[in-house]
């Protein structure tokens, strides 16, 4: 029997019933001895559209208490080769969002004093950038894969100049990520401008368009993509509107035409053997998708992440995809 921490077997305990943590982990008061620590960061004042995503990490977790520690599909066993736990949600300002960015920079400042992988739910897109000012004080500037509908280049929105909008317009002029090692996929919708997106790629910027995917297997994007990070920290921001409205409808800012659940595992699955120090899982809002549907598929692509960290044990398939 591991000594590491397991999610509560739906065999010992309903799994309507018990913590309500992500996958009914154990809540962990302390960092030490930890390699991964989940974590909520409930929080919608950064957001321009449909409101909600302060609920995100409790629907999340909820949702998340179905999954089983084993990924049948690739062989991943997390929990024999990690310790995993729940270290809670930070306590953000609701009322003031340069508080609340704050308060996100100074305590990733502490969790990343430990050697701990940390997994976020949001929560809306504006707290990645906080999180990625930690993560450049410790490890540099990253290469990013960003999974979303819409760039977040934008310069400023009604003025203010952080936002979920604006993260990685602040994240490039900040040097906190690697240009050209910034992978932004499944971006479509309409604009501003015909420069939305055309600006971002004189940055470097690498743009996978939602069109060019319909209908593709998207492990060869994910396998490219592992090959061009090669051996650089990399940080992965995953916001469920990347997903098609008809996967994911739980969201601030929809937008049809986006990927399938099913790419999403693709890719997820194709990074396999990256260095990823960190991830996001942001802008789901329960209030819009009453069945749930949004917040389970959080849940299970968070758990895809976590199969695909570095040291995750595997019971077969032992090499990465192709």
């Amino acid at each position: 029997m591991s000594s590491k921490n397991q999610p509560i077997s739906g065999n010992d305990l309903a799994r309507f019933s018990g913590p309500g943590t992500f996958m009914r982990l154990p809540q962990a008061t302390s960092l030490d001895g930890l390699d991964v620590a989940f974590l909520g960061i409930p929080t919608d004042i950064g957001t321009s559209w449909r409101s909600g995503t302060r609920f995100g990490p409790k629907q999340i977790r909820a949702e998340s208490a179905m999954i089983r520690p084993f990924n049948m599909l690739t062989g991943a066993a997390p929990f024999e080769s990690l310790n995993i736990a729940d270290i809670g949600d930070l306590a953000i300002n609701t009322f003031s969002l340069p508080q609340t960015l704050k308060i996100i920079e100074e305590s990733y400042d502490a969790i990343l004093a430990n050697d701990v992988v940390p997994m976020a739910m949001g929560g809306d897109h504006s707290m990645t950038l906080p999180i990625l000012r930690a993560m450049a004080k410790k490890h540099g500037p990253m290469a990013v894969i960003h999974v979303d509908a819409h760039p977040e280049v934008s310069d400023e929105m009604f003025g203010e100049r952080e936002t979920h909008g604006t993260v990685f317009r602040r994240a490039y002029e900040e040097g906190l990520l690697i240009p050209d090692k910034t992978y932004q996929i499944a971006v479509r919708g309409s604009g501003y401008a015909v420069t939305d997106f055309a600006e971002a790629r004189s940055w470097g910027f690498q743009h996978f368009q939602a069109n060019a995917l319909w209908n593709r297997d998207l492990g060869p994007l994910g396998s490219e993509i592992r090959r061009d990070v090669a051996r650089k920290p990399v940080y992965l921001s995953f916001d469920i509107a990347a997903l098609d409205p008809a996967f994911a409808p739980g969201t601030g800012t929809p937008e049809i035409g986006g990927l399938t659940s099913a790419q999403a595992i693709e890719l997820i699955h194709a990074l396999r053997g990256i260095y990823i120090k960190g991830c996001d899982l942001v802008e789901v809002s329960p209030p819009y998708d009453t069945a749930g549907t949004t917040a389970m598929t959080a849940a299970n692509l968070m758990f895809e992440m976590l199969c695909v960290l570095p040291h995750v044990e595997y019971h077969h398939h032992p090499t990465p995809p192709k």
